[in-house]
């Protein structure tokens, strides 16, 4: 019988459910039209979501270091196939994609935290990182196409292939090695620990560094996909949901190749370059707007997805890296979670109630571009001293030595 390597399983797993959580944003979509709901409230759903990674934050870190890593896999897909249940009975898109949004906090703290258990070097998890993320991305992509095209054609069907894939991914699952996780972990002091880890990660400059870089790239992606929905009607004349996750996932093939080409285009012990990529994201951002062509709107999106993959990889890889050592891998992605969520519920809040307000698409997008470069102007604040403290590290240990 034939076994499947662990870091494929974990990449195979991995897409699968990210596959059918991007399907889920075009099936609400899709509710929304048939019931009539107002534009506005695909930001609540979002914001849904993003409620219950800022709230789970505490607790899933040490959940994921306390146990085996592909069980906490298997629970975190298990939660989501029945967030889709509860939504094929008729329940809240609202509530039902906050227990969707409970499993997808749950699970990932496993998927990055299992990463340094099955590399053995920094170069080996920079690798796994790009490939994971490109998987994602990809994932992204594809699932976004498909459950556009999807909930056109049946609402029902869509999700039932959601929850089918949700059942494959746990399959998956059973492939990676369950190594014992650290039971002398505790849930009483949970949220006290974990403001703690905050504080930690924080006073770390390199982890600094990713949280900032990561929380920004986060939060602008997630205003961005929905104001792009909303701006290529506007611009381009293009209405049908299918059409629009196409168009919508072609930032997904950019981000797809820049995480792939990440290892060759960044070395890990100089992942303070990737603040460079983000700068030409952020410009990217507030040039798109500009663009009415379809052929050119398509090469921006394209771009604008290849900065982002360079951008956000190695700043994953140093977290996980100086994570580990710090208090482990699981809490620092439970930390990165919590920031990045909280500022992706931010600017979902922001961009709901600018929505409300009657602000167009395309001023919302150079918004969020105009955003981005400021946090990206202080990552760049930050590399000065990041360069500072290499230098001074390299030459205590030459005088060591």
């Amino acid at each position: 019988m034939m076994r499947i390597p662990p870091l494929q399983a974990l990449y195979f797993t991995q897409f699968l459910s990210a596959f059918a959580d991007n399907m889920i944003i075009f099936i609400v979509l899709a509710i929304m039209r048939q019931e009539g709901y107002p534009g506005f409230y695909i930001g609540l759903v979002q914001s849904a979501f993003l409620l219950a990674y800022v709230v789970c934050a505490p607790f899933v870190g040490p959940f994921a270091d306390r146990n085996a890593k592909s069980w906490v896999l298997l629970v975190g897909n298990t939660v989501k196939a029945i967030g889709i249940l509860l939504m094929m009975t008729g329940l809240s898109p609202v509530l039902s994609y906050l227990v969707v949004g409970i499993g997808a906090v749950t699970y990932s703290p496993a998927k990055y935290g299992i990463l340094p258990e099955l590399t053995n070097s920094k170069e080996a998890l920079l690798k796994a990182n790009g490939k994971i993320e490109g998987y994602t991305i990809f994932a992204i992509l594809a699932g976004s196409v498909a459950g556009g095209m999807l909930a056109e054609y049946s609402l029902f069907w869509s999700m039932a292939v959601c929850i089918g894939l949700y059942l494959v991914s746990i399959a998956g699952t059973f492939a990676i090695p369950r190594t014992g996780g650290n039971s002398s972990i505790r849930y009483n002091r949970a949220l006290r620990n974990f403001i703690s880890d905050v504080k930690l990660f924080f006073s770390n400059p390199k982890c600094r560094f990713s949280l900032v870089g990561t929380s920004s790239f986060w939060m602008s992606s997630t205003v961005l996909r929905f104001a792009f929905i909303a701006w290529i009607p506007l611009m381009l004349g293009i209405t049908s949901l299918d059409k629009i996750s196409m168009l919508v996932a072609v930032t997904g093939v950019g981000i797809i190749i820049g995480s792939l080409a990440t290892p060759y285009l960044i070395p890990a012990h100089k992942y303070y370059r990737s603040y460079l990529y983000g700068l030409m994201m952020a410009l990217l951002v507030v040039a798109s707007v500009f663009m009415s062509d379809l052929y050119l709107t398509i090469a921006v999106l394209m771009a604008i997805g290849f900065m982002g993959g360079a951008f956000i990889v190695p700043m994953n890889t140093v977290l996980q890296d100086e994570g580990h050592k710090l208090s482990g891998t699981g809490k620092a992605i439970a930390v990165q979670n919590f920031i990045n969520n909280t500022m992706m519920l931010i600017g979902m809040g922001i961009y709901t109630g600018a929505t409300r307000a009657g602000v167009t698409a395309p001023v919302s997008i150079v918004t969020v571009g105009l955003v981005l470069l400021g946090f990206v102007l202080y990552l760049h604040f930050l590399k000065k001293k990041l360069i500072a403290s290499s230098v001074l590290s390299i030459e205590s240990t030459g005088r060591t030595l």
